[in-house]
């Protein structure tokens, strides 16, 4: 009888370490460059599969777990040392010693970013990335003060840049964004978005502080030029966001909006909720503007439209709730049953929330439509 056919085995996973390939290589089984350009490659391999292949679908971000919470948080200290916590003793070493610790600290952070990056460390990688870009304003400010290029007047403590409002600094805003745009397009990591919407930001007020040719602060003018800023910050966000979706390479399918979305949002709703209104009619725009980004976060899954737009309506309620039952013995039980129908609302909200983001999502561009 014939010999029959070798059954086909099923293919085995193995659970494989960095260590592994260089122990191999050592042992003369791969050469080193080999161990790397494999562990490499596997690095960008797992990195893609965690990118969905429909159209229009963003690859998930890191999940909340210990291990990332450490990240961000030490991220977060680095970063608050060389910007908010800056002593005064610190920068008593004047610009030049200045200029040298942040061009070593920028240096070796890009470095330790490339070597997370190559093994696969994409949050620690992104934060260290992005604490490069946070260290070019500082960069910026002692090259000023180095050729006497600092305008006149104002503070010349660095650290003032993230307290005190002015036009002086624009110079650093303008360094930082052209630095972030150019480290992002290197490292392509989205955490480095967030020091762009953070400039972003702070020149919405420090613009406003220019256009005003004063030292004084203008609250009404800077709180429109924030309400600008905000929309602006959003369309760039939406655009980023439809880019996104339709990039075609694994590492731009990444959620790049999500920082401008943030800072957009709070410096629109911020700007909207500080106008004084003293008319019915300017209230009641207010509260349907709310409506509308509550509808428009659904529409297009991001909730911190959503969450500031329930803000504004509630408001709108409670206000609405006082000047009805005003000294009346009936505003406790207004109150109770204000809360009681946002509950209820919620609860209704919940059980048809993908039926509803469904018909929203008609009125939206596809390309920032959600995906399930």
């Amino acid at each position: 009888m014939p010999n029959p056919l070798p059954t086909p085995t099923a293919p085995q996973v193995v659970s494989l370490r960095q260590q592994d390939l260089q122990d191999a290589a050592h042992d003369g089984v791969i050469t080193p460059a080999q161990a790397q350009s494999l562990w490499q490659r596997w690095v960008v391999l797992d990195h893609q599969a965690t990118v969905p292949t429909q159209p229009g679908a963003l690859a998930s971000g890191p999940k909340f777990g210990f291990v990332n919470v450490l990240y961000y948080f030490g991220g977060l200290v680095a970063i608050g040392a060389m910007t908010l916590f800056m002593t005064l003793g610190f920068q008593a070493m004047g610009p030049t010693g200045l200029l040298l610790i942040g061009l070593a600290y920028l240096v070796a952070c890009l470095k330790v970013a490339d070597h997370f990056k190559a093994r696969g460390l994409l949050v620690p990688a992104g934060i260290l990335a992005t604490l490069a870009v946070i260290l070019s304003p500082l960069a910026v400010w002692c090259v000023q003060h180095l050729l006497g290029l600092w305008p006149p007047g104002g503070s010349d403590s660095y650290r003032a840049y993230h307290t005190i409002i002015s036009w002086r600094w624009m110079t650093l805003e303008f360094a930082t964004l052209a630095t972030g745009v150019v480290m992002l397009w290197r490292y392509r990591l989205p955490f480095m978005v967030m020091p762009i919407a953070m400039t972003i930001w702070y020149m919405s007020m420090d613009v406003a502080n220019g256009l005003m040719q004063q030292e004084g602060f203008d609250w009404e003018f800077s709180r429109d030029v924030s309400l600008v800023f905000g929309i602006a910050t959003c369309c760039i966000a939406m655009w980023v966001d439809m880019r996104s979706r339709r990039a075609q390479e694994a590492e731009w399918r990444q959620d790049f909006a999500f920082w401008l979305y943030v800072l957009g949002a709070i410096m629109f709703w911020g700007g909207l909720s500080w106008r004084d209104s003293g008319s019915e009619i300017g209230k009641f725009v207010y509260a349907l503007i709310n409506i509308v980004m509550v509808l428009f976060g659904a529409a297009i899954g991001r909730r911190v439209f959503t969450i500031f737009g329930a803000l504004g309506v509630a408001g709108y309620l409670g206000y609405l709730s006082h000047r009805v039952f005003e000294d009346s013995l009936l505003f406790p039980f207004a109150l109770t049953l204000l809360g009681l129908a946002v509950v209820a609302l919620g609860v209704w909200w919940q059980r048809h929330e993908p039926a509803i983001n469904a018909r929203l999502a008609r009125f939206v561009p596809e390309g920032l439509r959600p995906r399930v």
